[in-house]
């Protein structure tokens, strides 16, 4: 049996199961994300930043239909340029997606967004992938990668999570009446297994830790609680401005007391 294209597996009632729910979440969490630039890395076929209002969005990929050519891991894009990044399933079908994250941390912006679509390895969907002949074939060929350890990877690259879910509870069926048939599993998911989706969404903001310049308007709020009180301002008797500067009404004796 010839191996399944991914474009082809898409088009299953299994693949449309999945682009519906992807589509669905997609939408929603893209409407608003403010800012000028928008990228989708991977499956440029399928619009996932359509509801975004950014008015400068593209593609990027090795995918021949991509805006942009160009592999994930080494992106042709200015440091600090884009606003939100979009990753569908890119991660586990890559031979080294710790470089994507860093490139995704790379170009984006301070406060920019990550949003990034996963197949759970601890689920129904990651257990179906070690049997049966097409575990060659689209998505099971991929290295799926478990959701505590992609967290880990985002907050070394200072990304702070601030949004999730899980979908696809049903079995990974190949025929659309038994994935009907198991619909019910979809409603109750979140409630009963919420970690055994077979698909997971994560959305991160990149954090860029900096020095805060302290202002000394403290030190003045302090005089003035210790009645403290305006005269000219001299420096080993010469005058240092015009402006009236801060003096304490008490005095220091020889040794330092009050």
């Amino acid at each position: 049996m010839p191996m399944q294209t991914t474009q082809q597996w898409f088009e299953t009632s299994l693949g449309q199961y999945l682009l519906e729910r992807e589509q669905a979440y997609f939408d929603q969490a893209v409407a608003d994300i403010f800012g000028y630039n928008s990228v989708q890395i991977g499956f440029p076929q399928y619009d996932f930043l359509r509801t975004n209002r950014m008015p400068f969005q593209f593609s990027a990929g090795i995918e021949k239909n991509a805006a942009l050519r160009a592999a994930p891991d080494f992106l042709p894009i200015a440091t600090s340029s884009v606003d939100l990044v979009l990753l569908p399933h890119v991660l586990e079908f890559n031979s080294n997606p710790h470089q994507i994250l860093r490139e995704v941390q790379r170009i984006l912006i301070p406060e920019g967004h990550v949003i990034i679509s996963g197949f759970n390895p601890r689920s129904l969907w990651g257990i179906r992938r070690w049997f049966g002949s097409s575990k060659y074939d689209f998505p099971w060929r991929g290295n799926f990668i478990a959701l505590p350890r992609l967290k880990d990877w985002l907050a070394l690259l200072d990304f702070e999570m601030t949004a999730g879910r899980l979908c696809c509870y049903a079995p990974p069926f190949s025929q659309e009446k038994w994935l009907h048939r198991f619909n019910f599993m979809e409603a109750a998911g979140d409630r009963w297994w919420p970690i055994s989706g077979g698909v997971y969404f994560l959305q991160a903001v990149k954090r860029v830790h900096g020095m805060r310049v302290i202002r000394p308007e403290w030190k003045e709020s302090v005089a003035a609680r210790r009645g403290m009180a305006p005269i000219t301002g001299r420096f080993n008797g010469n005058d240092i401005g015009e402006e009236p500067r801060i003096a304490a009404r008490t005095t220091i004796n020889d040794r330092g007391e009050d």
